[in-house]
């Protein structure tokens, strides 16, 4: 008897097989009252990582050329140390980093809003820590994001 179809596979997960089996989910966001698409839906995971990408890619520039003197070992600690720094500032302040701007993400509130800086430290404490991040509810945030009571949207 194959009951692959029943209990999903490792690649498409149990929300796949249960979609497949008539269960609704709703869409990414649903349960926290944003559109489906379009401004102030929930950003996709591609270009959430992008973002990441780009900002790490700046910090990067940023810890080699001022703050290792050239030195390649140091660089990466203090990448993880200007990216923290960057991410408190830029998110605390106006909601994104410049990576999440470039590509028309913001980090808002569960309800809406700014997200305070209180949160916004959790928030990138857990981002640094990474595992976090990698953990993602049915809406598609981070636990990261869940645990300060945030999500990224789209601009």
């Amino acid at each position: 008897m194959d009951n692959r179809h029943a209990i999903g596979s490792w690649i498409s997960g149990p929300r796949a097989a249960a979609e497949d089996m008539g269960v609704e989910f709703g869409y990414r966001g649903q349960q926290l009252g944003l559109p489906e698409e379009g401004p102030g839906s929930v950003a996709r995971p591609g270009r959430r990582f992008a973002a990441l990408f780009i900002d790490w890619a700046l910090c990067l520039l940023i810890a080699y050329g001022l703050l290792s003197a050239g030195r390649a070992q140091s660089a990466s600690n203090w990448t993880l140390l200007v990216f923290t720094v960057l991410s408190v500032l830029t998110v605390g302040t106006v909601g994104f980093t410049p990576g999440k701007r470039l590509l028309g993400l913001r980090v808002v509130a569960e309800g809406g809003g700014r997200i305070s800086l209180p949160r916004v430290v959790v928030r990138t404490v857990l981002l640094v820590l990474v595992i976090p991040a990698v953990v993602w509810d049915r809406d598609g945030r981070g636990l990261h994001d869940r645990l300060s009571r945030a999500v990224q949207v789209r601009l």
